[in-house]
């Protein structure tokens, strides 16, 4: 297939680009490379695949000089009239959009980013794949739509009306947006609610690589919620190998559903929502435990109340995902927190 990934100097994005031209699909990837966060682990995702930092430019394709089959191009989704050039010169058999504004915190500063990027490019990204022909749109969704719900483990079938953040809001928002298409156009739309995802490469906002990060330093941790926090931690290649499932395996409509009594996960519309997850949660004190393991000393800890916009626990219900796609998350936490660390010390030489 020919593929446009949408955040490819991303965390998720970057590893998902890596397996499908290893297994030789033609890739186009897109990034806005903002400043969210350190631009240099960016860049160097990039550059693992091939595509050097200097020969970046914005809005032009830049082909990989390892990958044959890729080609990179730096663009904010929200530049409606560079995308739809885009669109209609590649002519993609599949869409794959993981570019947002990630964060949850960062939604309470500057909110206005998760509109720009989240709304506005993900209709932009929506009318493209209208106009250009593009039938098969995979997209990132997100645990946070949850909310205020309490009942576990997460399941599609629940209502995810309260949301508690900006960020949240703006992925719920994507799915309806989603559903529209797929009920007038005929779009094929999947919507992957990913849960707390780590690995190699990973985002340096997130909390495996700050307590990474503050303990090579000698610093104290910040632990919210005084460590009763439940995460289902989802390792990189298990996500990985969901969303190429995914990819592969287009939505269809749900020859069941009926309005009258509506599953908020399928539609009669080409349109599906799963959960994307480990489907087995962990302590964050047993995390924080597995860190101090893999870096073979005690981490020093400033225990806090939990913040605004997070919530105390997260656990995917994954059985859809299971069910209809025989996705099998495998990587245990230790394992998979070995091997970010090994990175980890590796890029940073520590």
């Amino acid at each position: 297939m020919k593929v446009l990934i949408t955040g490819t100097a991303g965390f998720i994005g970057s590893h998902l680009a890596q397996r499908l031209l290893a297994r030789g699909d033609e890739l186009v990837g897109l990034d806005s490379i903002n400043d969210y966060y350190d631009v240099n682990v960016k860049y160097g995702r990039l550059e693992r695949a091939g595509i050097a930092r200097d020969h970046i430019v914005y809005g032009e394709l830049v082909a990989s000089t390892s990958q044959p089959a890729y080609r990179f191009v730096q663009l904010q989704m929200e530049d409606k009239v560079a995308l739809d050039a885009l669109f209609a010169s590649e002519k993609f058999d599949a869409v794959c959009n993981l570019a947002a504004q990630a964060g949850v915190r960062y939604s309470l500063i500057n909110p206005q980013a998760y509109i720009d990027s989240n709304i506005v490019g993900f209709l932009n990204i929506l009318e493209a794949c209208r106009h250009y022909g593009v039938k098969n749109l995979s997209y990132a969704s997100s645990s946070s739509v949850y909310g205020l719900n309490e009942a576990l483990p997460f399941s599609t079938s629940h209502n995810v009306d309260h949301p508690i953040s900006l960020y949240a809001a703006s992925k719920k928002s994507n799915e309806l947006m989603a559903h529209t298409y797929s009920h007038l156009f005929g779009i094929h739309t999947t919507g992957l609610r990913f849960f707390t995802v780590y690995g190699p490469w990973g985002r340096p906002d997130m909390a495996l690589f700050l307590f990474t990060k503050a303990a090579l330093e000698g610093k104290a941790i910040q632990v919210f919620n005084n460590g009763d926090m439940l995460r289902d931690f989802t390792y990189i290649d298990d996500i990985v190998e969901g969303v190429i499932r995914v990819i592969d395996n287009p939505a269809s409509a749900d020859p069941n559903w009926s309005g009258k009594a509506p599953n908020p996960g399928s539609s009669s519309a080409p349109y599906k929502i799963y959960n994307i997850g480990n489907n087995n949660p962990v302590k964050l004190m047993d995390f924080i435990e597995a860190i101090e393991k893999a870096l073979g000393r005690i981490i020093e800890k400033e225990f806090l109340p939990l913040q605004a916009g997070d919530v105390p626990a997260t656990y995917a219900d994954v059985a859809d995902l299971v069910e209809d796609l025989d996705y099998q998350p495998a990587t245990p936490v230790q394992e998979g927190i070995d091997r970010f660390v090994a990175w980890y010390r590796e890029f940073y030489k520590v």
